[in-house]
C-alpha cells in the first residue's frame, strides 16, 4: 500500500442475494424451504480509487447505486466478494442512526460502548467524556436512556463520539442531515477543523453544498460503477444536469401514463382542433402561430434542463406561422412549482420595435445573470397579437432546476456586499 494513501480500493464487487415469493406464512416456509427462487444483484462493480491521507471525498449518486454499500466495506461491517480494500489507521464512522447505541443504556454508558468499539481504552475515554459531554450539548439528558432521544440527539451524541477518537479516517453517512440547523453548522466546523489536522474523511451525502464545504474531491456512482470522479465544481453541475434529465423523463412517463389512463377511461379523445387547445388547458390561442420547439441552453450552446445560479442563460422557442400576425409580441414567464410568478416580460415591456410575423423561425431570449436559488421551476412562452388576442399561450412550456453550493434562502439572489 502506498504510504501516502490512508484508503486504496481496488477493483472491489459487492453482491446481495434477493430472493423471490418467500412465503409470507409459516406453512410456505416449511413446505418450499429448499427453493431457490433468488437473483444476485450487483451493487458494486470493480469499483477502484484511492484516497490520500488528509484528503476529503464525498460520494454522491442515486439512491441505490452503492454509496452506503461502499462506506459499510470500508467499515468492514460487511466484506466484498471481489477485490480488496485496505486502510491506514484508526478508523471512526458515523454510518447509520444509533448504531453502537443500547437503548437500555443511558447516554453516559453508551459513551463508553461506542468509543471502545473505536478502540479507546478506559482510560482514554474518560480524559475524553468532557469534550464529547460539551460538544454534544446534551448534558442534562445524559443519564437518561437513549430510547428516551430523539434522532438528533442521536446525532449529536454518535457525532460527539465520533469525532473524539483521534480517528486517523473518518467515515459519515448522511447521519448530518439529521439535527437542527445550528448543531449541523457547528458539526461542519468542527469537521473542517479536524481536516486541517490531517484527518482522511469519506462522506456520503444529497447535499452538494455540503461536499463542496468539506471535499476535496467527489466520486460519482452510478448502478455501481464510477460514473465520474474530480473537483466537486467540475462534477456536481454535470451530476445535476444528469438527475434533472431522469426527473424530466420520469415526470413525462407519469404524464403519458395518465393521460392513457384518462385516455382509456374516457374512451376516445376528441380530436383536437386547429385552435391549440392541447390537455389540462396548458395551450391556447388562435392558431395564427404555432411555438413548436422550445428549450434552454447554457453558454456553450448546449440545451440543459439544470443551472447553476448566476449562469447565464439563452431561452429559445422556434415557431411556424400560419397567417400573418400583425405588431407580435414574444413573452416568456418564470413559475415556481406552487404556481407563483417568479418573473416575466415581454417584447412590449421591453419595448422592442414592433414587428409582423408573416414566416416560421426561432426567437431567442438572453439571461445574463439568472440568480434564482435551488428548486425546480417551470416556464411559459407566449405569442400575441396586437390587441392582446393570444396567438399561443404555451403554459409549462419547459421545466428546469437550479443548483447551487451556496446556502442562501429565498427565491432569487441580490447582488450584495458585506461592510464590516
Amino acid at each position: 500500500m502506498d504510504r501516502e494513501n490512508a484508503i486504496e480500493v481496488k477493483n472491489v464487487r459487492k453482491k446481495f442475494r434477493v430472493y423471490y415469493d418467500k412465503g409470507s406464512e409459516l406453512k410456505e416456509r416449511l413446505l418450499f424451504r429448499n427453493r431457490s427462487r433468488y437473483e444476485d444483484r450487483w451493487v458494486l462493480d470493480g469499483i477502484s480509487f484511492n484516497v490520500k491521507k488528509g484528503e476529503a471525498i464525498g460520494l454522491i449518486g442515486h439512491n441505490g447505486c452503492g454509496k452506503s454499500t461502499t462506506l459499510k466495506l470500508l467499515t468492514r461491517i460487511m466484506y466484498p466478494n471481489e477485490g480488496s480494500i485496505e486502510l491506514q489507521g484508526r478508523v471512526s464512522s458515523l454510518i447509520e442512526l444509533g448504531a453502537g447505541f443500547h437503548p437500555d443504556m443511558s447516554g453516559r454508558e453508551n459513551i463508553y460502548t461506542n468509543a471502545s468499539i473505536f478502540g479507546l481504552s478506559r482510560k482514554e475515554i474518560d480524559e475524553r467524556m468532557d469534550d464529547i459531554i460539551e460538544f454534544s450539548e446534551m448534558e442534562q439528558f445524559l443519564d437518561n436512556p437513549v430510547r428516551t432521544y430523539s434522532s438528533g440527539m442521536y446525532m449529536r451524541l454518535a457525532f460527539s463520539v465520533a469525532i473524539n477518537v483521534n480517528a486517523d479516517i473518518l467515515l459519515i453517512d448522511e447521519i448530518l442531515a439529521v439535527g437542527d440547523i445550528n448543531f449541523q453548522g457547528k458539526c461542519f466546523n468542527k469537521l473542517r477543523e479536524i481536516k486541517a489536522q490531517g484527518t482522511t474523511i469519506v462522506i456520503v451525502s444529497h447535499s452538494l453544498g455540503q461536499i463542496e464545504q468539506i471535499c476535496d474531491r467527489t466520486i460519482w456512482l452510478h448502478e455501481g460503477k464510477i460514473k465520474a470522479e474530480g473537483k466537486p465544481r467540475d462534477i456536481h453541475p454535470e451530476y445535476m444536469d444528469f438527475m434533472g434529465q431522469k426527473r424530466q423523463e420520469i415526470a413525462e412517463k407519469e404524464k403519458n401514463h395518465k393521460e392513457q389512463k384518462e385516455g382509456h377511461a374516457e374512451g376516445e379523445r376528441k380530436e383536437s382542433t386547429e385552435e391549440a387547445k392541447p390537455e389540462d388547458n396548458k395551450r391556447w390561442g388562435n392558431g395564427f402561430a404555432r411555438i413548436e420547439r422550445v428549450r434552454m441552453v447554457d453558454e456553450d450552446g448546449k440545451t440543459q434542463k439544470t443551472f447553476v445560479t448566476g449562469s447565464k442563460v439563452t431561452v429559445e422557442f422556434d415557431y411556424s406561422v400560419k397567417q400573418k400576425v400583425k405588431d407580435a409580441v414574444f413573452g416568456i414567464g418564470i413559475f415556481n412549482q406552487s404556481g407563483e410568478r417568479i418573473y416575466g416580460t415581454n417584447t412590449r415591456i421591453d419595448q422592442l420595435e414592433e414587428f409582423d410575423l408573416e414566416k416560421s423561425g426561432t426567437m431567442k431570449v438572453n439571461l445574463e445573470h439568472v440568480d434564482l436559488l435551488p428548486g425546480i421551476y417551470l416556464l411559459d412562452v407566449a405569442i400575441e397579437s396586437e390587441v392582446g388576442v393570444a396567438v399561443d399561450y404555451f403554459r409549462e412550456a419547459y421545466i428546469f432546476e437550479m443548483y447551487s453550493a451556496v446556502g442562501d434562502l429565498g427565491v432569487v439572489r441580490l447582488p450584495h456586499q458585506w461592510e464590516i
